[in-house]
Order: structure tokens, then C-alpha cells, then sequence
């Protein structure tokens, strides 16, 4: 398998670059597009078209390939892939029943391939203009494939404005679908994994009080008091408190206990005034075990980087293509090691890259089982099998 990276911050610059790499008899059948909302979609798959190249595309929080991040722009990894190898797949949401359309996606998955492994992407936004419920996603789509089949992926980003996600292929678009590349796992191996690298602080905490998405009270406290106690703020709640999520939350999410002896990241987003709880961007039931966090530190870049070169030297392999759905809260916290993180890992596998930075990340940890994230680097490599 071939692959390419191409990026541009216009539908132009995209024409151009695509051009230049189609002049050496590189023949690509699939194209990722990670693109923000400020450009043009559909001009993009048009083109796409016309090169008999079929997309795969989300819209993104931030993109970036090998040698290049931006804010705003376009980033494409092109695949030379054998037809027969993959199906790209979309299903809508619209009606608001999710297990539906994620049942007929993995029917037709396994219709296709018996042994399939999918990329995945999902709305970062549902139809209430809340964060899209992306554990609920990836539970239904394990459910339906089976535990044992494997898919990576994210959900879309808008540039942070948190208003309307999209998923999309040549013909088909939508701001609440699924749209997943269905790979012949017999013929294309998938490899990666989802870190984190945030640290626990202090004792376990229990969730004593909760509904869906609000959090009343931590070990029988309110959970706002004991939230901004831990980021160093008064237990006496002040209007100018209600803005502390603009900087610091985003920075000190809860480590949350799963029961697969596993943890992920799950964020206060804002406090609801009305009802002095804390919005959390997942739910968290009553009982649920977690940690606050230590401030994020250096090692977690490195992490990221030793567990990938561990895990390439396990398996003894190399790969075609990678891809990285990174949350798109690292790119604040880490700054600059955001990047070296994302080029970390292409430099490790030296290959093609794309990625995106997302609302929600779909994968593995290490010798872990399938899994929704939050606030992780989730990576995949792709590779022809001889």
C-alpha cells in the first residue's frame, strides 16, 4: 500500500498539492479529509471525485500531517489501496436512534468482510448541542461487531465553536452520521493504541450524587465546592468563578476508574447556575471511582512515544500509513509538545500522517479492550499484509 500527505489551507491549495503527487504514478482510492468547518467541503470532495478517489472525512478541531500543524486549514492522507480490500460506509442519525444506525453500519461491515477492522468517525455535537455521547457509540459498536474486531477513530471538531460537527463522504454529508472505512483485516493489519499520560492525585473519590450529565456531589459534598477548592479557588462560589472552564478545566480533568482495571479522562465543561452542579462532558453515575489530576507534566509526550516504540518492537513491523486522532484539549495543555508528539510518533514509524484534533477519541489502551476517550492521543497505523 502506497500513501501520501497532503495539506493546503484553500480549496487551491489542496488542488495543487493533490496534482503534485498524482505526477509519479501514484494511483490513490481513498482519501482521509480532516478540514475545519471554515472551508469548503464539498469543493473538496468534488475534486476528490474527479479523481476517482473516494473520502473518508470529518471535520476537525485543528489538522495536521507530516511536517505541518494548523488551525483552520486541510489535511488529507491519500491511500493506494486495492478495491477489493475496503468499503467506506455512512450511516445518518437523524432520527435520533443511534443503536439503528450503528446496527445496520456493522451489518454491512460484516456482510462485506468477515473479518473486518473499521476507522471511525462520529459528530462531536448531538442534535441537542451537547458534547455527543461517544461511549454510548463505541459500546453499540462493539456490541454489534463483536468484542474481539478492532476500530480506532474520533469524533469531528468545529474549530472550538461547539455549535454543529460534520461526518461526510463524496455524496453524503451530516452533522449527526457515522462514517467509517471498513478494511479487509485479513489483508490490512491495524495497530495502536489510546494514552493519556494524566497522572492521579490524592485519594480515590466517589460520585455520591448524579443525573446524566450533572454531578451534584463528591464523597458526599457538593462537587463544585470540592472542584474549585482543588484548582486552589474559594469553596464559596462567585460569578466570576462560573469562568474559570475557559482556562483551567480543560487542564485538570478526572482520571475516572472503568471496570476493566483501565481509567479515562472525563472534563467539567461549565457549572449549571440554576443547579450548582458540575456539566460534565460524559456522565458519571453514582458510585463511580476517580481521581482529580496532577497538573500535566513533560513525561506525558514521552509516554505517548516509548509505549508506540514498545509496541513496535513487539510486533516487529513497520507500517503504510498513520493516523492519529488527538484530542483536541492536548493542543492547549501540551502546546508546542502537541506537535512534537504528533511528529514523535510519524518519526517512529516513518511514514505518511494525518490526523486531526477531536472532540472524543474511539480505541484501544495498551492490551486493553475497545474504548471511548477523552483527552487522549489515539493512534493507528495501517499495513499490507504480504
Amino acid at each position: 500500500m502506497k500513501s501520501k500527505s497532503i495539506h493546503g489551507a484553500s480549496f487551491k491549495e489542496v488542488d495543487r498539492a493533490l496534482n503534485s503527487v498524482l505526477t509519479d504514478g501514484f494511483t490513490p482510492t481513498v482519501a482521509f479529509v480532516f478540514i475545519s468547518v471554515k472551508q469548503d467541503r464539498k469543493a473538496i470532495c468534488e475534486l476528490m471525485t474527479s479523481k476517482k478517489i473516494e473520502v473518508f472525512g470529518a471535520t476537525s478541531c485543528g489538522e495536521f500531517i507530516n511536517g505541518h500543524q494548523t488551525e483552520g486549514e486541510i489535511a488529507i492522507l491519500l491511500l493506494e489501496l486495492a478495491k477489493e480490500h475496503y468499503t467506506i460506509l455512512f450511516e445518518n442519525m437523524e432520527d435520533g436512534n443511534m443503536d439503528n444506525a450503528v446496527s445496520k453500519l456493522a451489518n454491512n461491515a460484516l456482510n462485506q468482510f468477515t473479518n473486518p477492522s473499521l476507522i471511525v468517525c462520529g459528530p462531536g455535537i448531538n442534535q441537542k448541542g451537547e458534547h455527543f455521547e461517544g461511549e454510548k457509540l463505541v459500546k453499540s459498536l462493539e456490541k454489534q461487531l463483536g468484542a474481539e474486531k478492532i476500530f480506532f477513530g474520533g469524533m469531528a471538531g468545529d474549530d472550538w465553536a461547539l455549535k454543529e460537527t460534520f461526518v461526510f463522504t463524496n455524496t453524503k454529508e451530516s452533522n449527526y452520521g457515522i462514517v467509517a472505512l471498513v478494511l479487509n483485516s485479513d489483508k490490512i493489519s491495524l495497530n495502536g493504541m489510546a494514552v493519556t499520560g494524566w497522572k492521579p492525585m490524592g485519594i480515590a473519590r466517589t460520585v455520591t450524587k448524579s443525573e446524566g450529565k450533572l454531578l451534584y456531589e463528591i464523597d458526599g459534598k457538593s462537587a463544585v465546592d470540592l472542584y474549585l477548592k482543588y484548582l486552589g479557588k474559594s469553596d464559596k462560589i462567585a460569578e466570576k468563578d462560573f469562568k474559570i472552564f475557559e482556562d483551567l478545566a480543560i487542564e485538570y480533568p478526572f482520571l475516572v476508574e472503568r471496570d476493566t482495571n483501565e481509567t479515562v479522562i472525563k472534563s467539567p465543561t461549565k457549572i449549571d447556575r440554576t443547579t450548582h452542579a458540575l456539566v460534565m462532558d460524559n456522565p458519571m453515575s453514582e458510585g463511580t471511582k476517580f481521581w482529580f489530576t496532577q497538573p500535566p507534566e513533560f513525561d506525558i509526550v514521552e509516554e505517548v512515544i516509548n509505549k508506540a516504540a514498545k509496541l513496535k518492537t513487539d510486533l516487529d513491523t513497520d507500517a503504510d500509513a498513520l493516523l492519529i486522532f488527538s484530542c483536541g484539549g492536548r493542543k492547549p495543555i501540551l502546546g508546542p509538545l502537541v506537535t512534537e508528539e504528533n511528529e514523535g510518533l510519524a518519526k517512529l514509524w516513518d511514514t505518511p500522517m494525518a490526523g486531526f484534533f477531536t472532540y472524543g477519541e474511539f480505541g484501544r489502551v495498551l492490551n486493553g479492550r475497545q474504548n471511548f476517550h477523552g483527552g487522549a492521543c489515539c493512534w493507528v497505523t495501517l499495513k499490507e499484509k504480504e
